[in-house]
């Protein structure tokens, strides 16, 4: 007998080798019906394991993340073996189950169309309803190697190899299908209730631009039909508030094939924004304490060899010229750190000099995979509100919960605060020639920044592996409409770069000592931010972030003149004014304008130039009446001055 303490701390016992569904099963029908996974000791694993030895059992449920990964998991298979029925000499890729669904990558001999996409998601259903059930099993990586080979899956072979020898490498069959996974998995297919394959993509095989591209095939699933409709119903409203759509049509931004992937231009209006986040933003640092530096865009490899990017990072930069053939070789910088750290080594430092706060709105250059650009949030040259802070050890706390407390306060103030989640990115020791510095300087820097965080109550994941090269770092996470997540801000603590670099101060003992240095960002990159903004408001920012806050709609050209003086007016106030000068009704003038999604219309007739008023249409509040105008200014500068949303 072994015993089983279960989530509510009741132990029961059960034989040895049952397995985990009959458990369920023992403990209540209902239990057995709903329960999807398990957590053995804190592992995700399958119903079908059957425990060994005495350990924690956590039933889990569609209302876990861990039960939906298995749920969705097993829907991507049910789409690999649909594949795999209409499609017999298509190739498997991978397969895994995404937040919001799953996908897998397919080598079709001839692209697939929406009608392909209809056959299969009715061959899935057919899949469902036979409740095949599911059964694991495990290999030598010889028997492994030569089932797949048999099976004519060059990509399953490829993946067996690369793996660890000591690697356990376990396979799923269900039916006439089988597939390399490591689960876990629903007992059988009839499990799976509602799904739905969304659309295809390309992606290259393991995500190198070099390698064959494949066909990614999206869907989704739910339990029951019901939630399925809705989060249908939800992604139609992401796909009208997406910003790769919406800031085009709103001509904050485009794009050019013969310029580039990656690299967006901003139209006056995007070019606005963007002046009024970074105005914003360096107003706010100047006040607390942050000191301008501009540095260069680009730099000899010699520099990127000192900070560490060069060995660890070349990958990802535009690098001009080759080491073997020219004397110099440049390369525009991936980040602003070992720039400004020119700046503190330009004289000695004393302990009394710090903190010391050097800020920088920086352009940055990173040679993204093209696979992954995607509007705004995603570019090969973008502006970041870059900063690196050098502090003793007594300061970094104080410090590094400032650098928070400015970057909470941002975000609260554009209205993102509580789309947010945090991240305390760590180093994976496994995969230690990623990083610089020793197991022992990562151990002390991860110590030393969870004692801050713990500190400071931020509630936080673990993320190994997220880790910059040269230190841990607090990633301030968001995600898009479509639910895809990024990070937004970072604030990292390193103890590494000042001493690769030189950098000391003189301590009140006369003793020199290597500066920390706090890596942090106060609003992130500001492409990025300007894409969530989009997304967050529909296009109708807040009246002091919008391109356009009032848009005067003369009644007839009689009153053209008197819509130019109240444009000077408000202009000379500060006040972003526009003129619709067409010769148009104004009902056709109004409803362009709401298009716009411009805050404030002000139309303008004979009534209202006889009693110098305006009368006013919000775009939140509808119709509010004439006003004269400098009521109207008075109120719209209040709104601007207070960032109101």
């Amino acid at each position: 007998m072994i015993k089983v303490t279960l989530k509510d701390g009741d132990c029961k016992e059960f034989p040895k080798g049952t397995s985990l569904y009959d458990m369920a099963k023992s403990i209540s029908e209902g239990l057995a019906r709903v329960c999807l996974a398990a957590e053995v000791d804190g592992e995700l694993t399958d119903l079908r394991t059957s425990p060994q030895q005495d350990c924690a059992v956590n039933f889990l449920t569609w209302d876990s993340e861990g039960g939906r990964f298995a749920y969705r998991h097993t829907a991507s298979h049910v789409l690999a073996q649909a594949v795999k029925r209409l499609f017999p000499t298509a190739n498997l890729a991978i397969g895994p189950a995404i937040e919001n669904g799953f996908y897998y990558d397919f080598d079709f001999e001839t692209p697939i169309n929406a009608t392909d996409l209809d056959n299969l998601e009715a061959e899935m259903k057919k899949i469902i309803k036979e409740d095949i059930p599911i059964e694991r099993f495990t290999l030598s990586r010889e028997d492994a190697i030569r089932m797949m080979e048999e099976l004519d899956e060059p990509y399953k072979v490829e993946l067996i190899q690369d793996l660890p020898k000591d690697a356990e490498l376990s396979f799923y069959r269900q039916g006439d299908f089988t597939d390399l996974c490591a689960g876990p998995h629903l007992v059988s297919t009839g499990k799976l209730k509602a799904i739905k394959l969304q659309y295809t993509a390309g992606a290259y095989w393991r995500g190198d631009e070099k390698n064959k591209m494949l066909t990614r095939v999206y869907g989704t699933a739910f339990p029951k039909k019901s939630e399925l409709d809705e989060y249908l119903e939800q992604l139609e409203e992401a796909k009208k508030r997406d910003h790769n759509k919406l800031g085009r049509e709103l001509e904050l931004f485009t794009t050019v094939d013969y310029i580039g992937q990656g690299l967006p231009i901003l139209l006056p209006k995007g070019a606005k924004m963007m002046q009024i986040l970074q105005r914003f933003v360096e107003d706010h640092e100047d006040a607390h304490g942050w000191v301008r530096t501009k540095t260069p865009y680009m730099a000899k490899s010699d520099l990127y060899k000192i900070s560490g990017h060069w060995d660890h990072y070349k990958d990802g930069m535009f690098v001009m010229g080759e080491e073997e053939k020219d004397k110099e070789v440049f390369a525009l910088r991936p980040m602003t750190c070992p720039f400004q750290y020119q700046a503190y080594l330009n004289k000695m430092r004393s302990y009394r000099d710090l903190p010391l706060r050097y800020g920088e709105t920086s352009t940055l250059f990173r040679n993204e995979a093209s696979g992954e650009m995607h509007g705004l949030i995603r570019v090969r040259q973008f502006t970041i509100s870059e900063g690196h802070l050098m502090c003793r050890p007594d300061q970094l706390e104080e410090e590094f919960k400032s650098c928070l407390e400015m970057a909470i306060y941002m975000l609260k103030t554009l209205g993102l605060y509580e789309d947010v989640s945090y991240r305390f990115s760590q180093w994976d020791p496994n995969d230690s020639e990623k990083y610089i510095g020793t197991p022992e300087q990562w151990d002390e820097a991860q110590s030393t920044m969870q004692k801050i965080l713990d500190h400071l109550e931020i509630p936080y994941k673990v993320g190994i592996g997220e880790a910059a090269f040269y230190g841990p770092k607090l990633d301030i996470q968001i995600k898009n409409v479509f639910g895809k997540e990024d990070t937004l801000i970072t604030i990292q603590i390193d103890q590494m770069l000042a001493e690769k670099f030189g950098m000391e101060y003189v301590d009140s003992d006369g003793s020199r000592k290597n500066p920390y240095i706090i890596h942090r960002t106060s609003i992130g990159c500001y492409e990025r931010t300007l894409a969530l903004l989009i997304e967050k408001y529909a296009g109708a920012f807040p009246t002091w972030l919008a391109p356009v806050q009032a848009k005067i709609l003369p009644i007839s050209e009689h009153y053209m003149e008197y819509a130019r003086k109240v444009a000077d007016q408000l202009a000379n106030a500060g006040i972003r004014i526009e003129i619709d000068e067409r010769n148009e009704k104004i009902g056709y003038k109004i409803r362009e304008a709401q298009l716009e999604k411009v805050p404030y219309m002000l139309i303008v007739g004979e009534k209202e130039q006889a009693d110098n008023a305006v009368s006013v249409r919000s775009r939140k509040e509808g119709d509010k009446g004439a006003m004269a105008v400098d009521d109207f200014l008075s109120a719209i500068l209040t709104e601007v001055a207070t960032k109101a949303r």
